[in-house]
């Protein structure tokens, strides 16, 4: 896989992070890096595939057959995974949100098809999944395919519309294991952009995700670095602690 370029950031965009809770980068991967994250997407359904073939089932964990998949940190066995995250625009992103010391903490393959059970996400904070205390860590989601809102695409609310900086409780509704934090009226701003872009935001920043009511999957890919260590209650890692930047040099 080619060197990755790097991204420049500017200040407007650094402010409305920090001000806002997310910041959104138009066109920011190269066609070279689409296709290599299209492809590994593919292959890894198809793992998945494979073996529900082999089960003689058609759910796999999170996943169902022609209809979403969920492929959780491939990139410890994915070498062209780990050379995009560890890339110099992976560095920029981090040094502009989250500061000089950064670590992967979680990267997953999200593909939402057009089945609707469990094709919505409500409101939530990353951080709302996270029950220990901890620092506010940065998500990159980034779409494999042009996303709108027709597709499932994502929306955030900026902290001043959700009301708080802050990580709120979350509830479970009754059936689901997702977590719900906003139950307001606000819409959200809606990410709405070609493939190879991202949308970066806060673990604090409540975002969601509608149904895909198009005939196409939607496929997207999110990675999430942390300043520190992040840990359960009990004091077991939560997620990866793959060290990447410290005092703004790459360590990995």
């Amino acid at each position: 896989m080619a060197q990755i370029a790097s991204l420049k950031i500017t200040d407007a965009q650094r402010r409305q992070y920090q001000e806002e809770g997310f910041m959104f980068l138009e066109r920011a991967l190269g066609d070279d890096e689409l296709a290599v994250l299209r492809k590994e997407c593919e292959m890894l359904v198809k793992e998945q595939d494979d073996e529900m073939d082999r089960q003689g089932v058609d759910v796999l964990n999170l996943s169902r057959r022609n209809s979403r998949y969920f492929v959780f940190n491939a990139s410890q066995r994915r070498p062209a995974l780990e050379n995009f995250i560890y890339s110099d625009l992976m560095a920029e992103i981090c040094r502009a949100t989250i500061g000089d010391d950064a670590m992967l903490f979680w990267e997953q393959f999200v593909v939402k098809g057009t089945d609707p059970k469990g094709a919505e996400f409500g409101w939530h904070q990353d951080s709302g999944y996270v029950d220990g205390p901890h620092k506010a860590y940065v998500n990159a989601w980034i779409p494999l395919d042009d996303v709108s809102e027709e597709n499932g695409t994502i929306a955030v609310l900026p902290y001043a519309r959700a009301g708080t900086r802050e990580r709120v409780e979350h509830v479970a509704p009754p059936g689901g294991g997702d977590r719900i934090g906003y139950f307001g009226k606000d819409p959200g701003i809606p990410f709405i952009a070609p493939a190879g872009s991202i949308a970066v935001f806060s673990s604090l920043t409540f975002h969601r995700s509608g149904a895909n009511s198009t005939s196409a999957m939607r496929r997207a890919y999110a990675i999430q670095f942390s300043p520190e260590v992040v840990r359960e209650p009990d004091g077991s890692l939560k997620g990866l602690a793959e060290p990447f930047l410290k005092n703004g040099q790459r360590v990995r």
